[in-house]
Formats: structure tokens, sequence, C-alpha cells
């Protein structure tokens, strides 16, 4: 998720493999007692033209009675801090001035904020379905070190200085740019594997771990313009693995076992980012910026498509964690979007930071539903 050389972050492979591999779960039922509220009629104050709306009563929000609202409230007065700032066709101002009256730690009384001051529609796609893909992100963290050592042998590239005053459209592919020596000296940080580097490409971003105890914190500087075609998609056409082995952590297994092939699997995909050192005033625990420009906040922001949804806006999800149906029905903040986050119904779910987070993110390809809430 990528645009307009801003930190907008991918899924590393289960975006690209969807097409390939349906949601592995049956979709979320509506809850016991599901009406419409009212008429149902849409927003008055709100319309999609890829999504409709109908407004329903908060018992029709399958785990809303048992989130803890308190774990979602910070992310949520994160959105706030950035839609006051924002002109929208929705009037956050009001409902964000409101949230300053609202302990933090009463889940009870954050519950009575939504459900005074917020209506809850159904959302659907274009084709009426009630029903979407939701996949996974997340923010890569990784060892390195600001110079090569015998460790640390794999570099992250900043922009080239070369193309800052003249920049070919597209640029070469990921293998004419290594070869051509353009990137010299624009050697940022330096990693121990090449897929890990990749993945941080991938999403966009990432951390660096250095040996002094630092944090480096890198975001998105820009690309050569070239398209993306996903690595995983190559290995199946070659049969070197499996759909089920189509994940970060499969590829990454691949890769071990073959290293004398690990550079061509990469240069299929003749994409390349290139990447900026954040600010070291950055907090190491802080998610990095989506699309709202603020932090995201672990398993409670997600990447929408703005064509159907406003961005910053409250969403209850419904959907299963990966390759389970046990239940994940939380309410999370629009606070991303991205190129492969298309349609109503359709969420990318940021997991947070690190591996565990990672393998979550790799794995999640569910069906879901989603109820977005706008203000009275």
């Amino acid at each position: 998720m990528i645009s307009n050389f801003k930190l907008v972050p991918l899924s590393v492979f289960a975006i690209l493999l969807a097409s390939l591999i349906v949601g592995c779960s049956a979709p979320p039922t509506r809850a016991p007692g599901y009406r419409s509220s009212g008429s149902g009629a849409p927003p008055s104050n709100y319309s999609s033209s890829i999504a409709s709306f109908t407004a329903v009563s908060w018992q029709a929000l399958p785990g809303w009675e048992d989130d803890d609202l308190s774990q979602a409230w910070p992310a949520w007065l994160k959105s706030c801090d950035a839609l006051r700032k924002k002109s929208s066709e929705v009037n956050w101002r009001q409902v964000c001035s409101q949230a300053g009256n609202v302990s933090s730690r009463d889940a009870q009384a954050i519950r009575k904020y939504f459900e005074s001051n917020f209506q809850a529609y159904e959302i659907r796609n274009s084709s009426s379905s009630d029903t979407g893909l939701i996949t996974g992100y997340y923010e890569p963290v990784m060892n390195g070190s600001q110079t090569r050592t015998s460790t640390y042998t794999v570099p992250l590239y900043g922009y080239p200085s070369a193309w800052r005053k003249s920049k070919p459209n597209p640029g070469p592919t990921r293998a004419e740019l290594i070869s051509s020596g353009v990137l010299k000296g624009s050697e940022i940080a330096w990693v121990q594997d090449p897929v890990e580097a990749a993945s941080m490409q991938i999403q966009g971003s990432g951390k660096i771990r250095l040996e002094d105890g630092r944090t480096l914190r890198l975001g998105f500087a820009g690309t050569n313009d070239q398209p993306f075609k996903s690595s995983a998609l190559w290995l199946l056409d070659r049969k070197e693995i499996t759909r089920s082995e189509a994940t970060m952590q499969g590829i990454s297994q691949w890769a071990k076992r073959n290293p004398g092939q690990v550079n061509e699997m990469l240069n299929a995909n003749p994409r390349f980012v290139f990447f900026k050192e954040l600010p070291g005033n950055v907090a190491a625990d802080l998610g990095p910026n989506g699309a709202l420009g603020i932090p995201l906040t672990g398993e409670r922001s997600i990447a929408v498509d703005l064509q159907a949804l406003p961005l910053g806006a409250p969403v209850f999800l419904a959907t299963t964690k990966p390759l389970s149906n046990q239940p994940l029905q939380k309410l999370v903040m629009a606070q991303d979007t991205g190129k492969a986050i298309v349609g109503g119904v359709r969420a990318d779910y940021y997991w947070g930071s690190g591996e565990s987070a990672g393998e979550m993110a790799g794995r999640m390809k569910q069906n879901g539903r989603m109820w977005l809430l706008l203000p009275r």
C-alpha cells in the first residue's frame, strides 16, 4: 500500500494470493436478535459509489458486547487527532470533542459513548454481498547495522541521489538496478536475510535493531515505478511450493533450502522500494504512520478502500483468526489504505510489529463482515 511517497503498508503475501486462496473460514453469521435500526435508512451525510450502508441496531454486531473497547480507545483518539484537522463530508469534530470527557480506563463509558453518539451501518459490496476478504499486514523488525559487517551483508537502499534531478519512468527493474551501480552509495542499512529485506520492501516500512541498542526506523521513500509481481506466484508456477506453503514463512523456508535460487526468485519482482530514515524521536513501540498520517495501532487499525469508507472512521470487524474458525470481532479504525484493498467489505488488518505479527499477517486470508460507525 504505497502511494504518493507516503508509507501505506502492504500485507506480505496474503493480498497477492487472495485470488488463488479463498478465505479459509465460513463467513460470520448474524448475531442473535439481528434487526435493522428504525427504517434501516442509509446515512444522510455519507455515500459511496461502490458500497451501500444500512442502519442496524448494536445487537446486530456479533461480539460487540464482548469486545474490550478500552483497547480500541487509544486508536480512536489518534483518529480524532487527525480528523479534527481535516475537512470531510462527515462531521467528526463534535464526537471527537465529546471523546475528551470519557475515561480511557472505563470500558463501559466508552461503550456508552459509541452507542450514544454513533449509528452502526452494515456495509455491503456493489454486488450486494455483505461478506468480503480480510487479509493482514505488519511491520517487519529485524537485526541489522548501519554499516556492512560479516553478519549483515544485505543492503536496504535510500532513494538514489542520481534520480533526484532526473528520474527515469519507469526506472530499471530490480535486477537491472542491482547490476547497474546506480545504487552504490545509497545504502541506508544492512540486514542478514535477503527474503526479510524483500519483505520490508513489500510492507513499505520496518524497524532495524542496531547492536548498540538503538532502533532505526525506516519509512517509504519511493519506488522504481515498476509493477509488482509476486514471488509466491513465481514459486507456485514452478511448483517449487504448494499453495499451503505460499506464505511468508513458507517462502523463507524454501529460500533456506535453495540459497542459490533466491536472487532469481527476488528478481521475478521488478519493483524496488527505497527507504528513508525516520526521525530519531519516533518511539520504538509506535506503529508506522498510515495514510491518515498517524501511527497505526496493532490489532486495532485496518486499511480500507477510500472509495468505500471514510479515512479515520470507526469500523466494527467480524472475521476469524488465520487458519481457524476462532472469532475475531473487534472495533477497529480505518487508518490506512492501499491499491490492493478494493471493495466495500474489504480490509487489511494491521497485526503490529515483529515476527509473531508477521506470522499472523502472512496467513490471514479470511472471510469477514464490516459495519461503519458514523456520528448521529
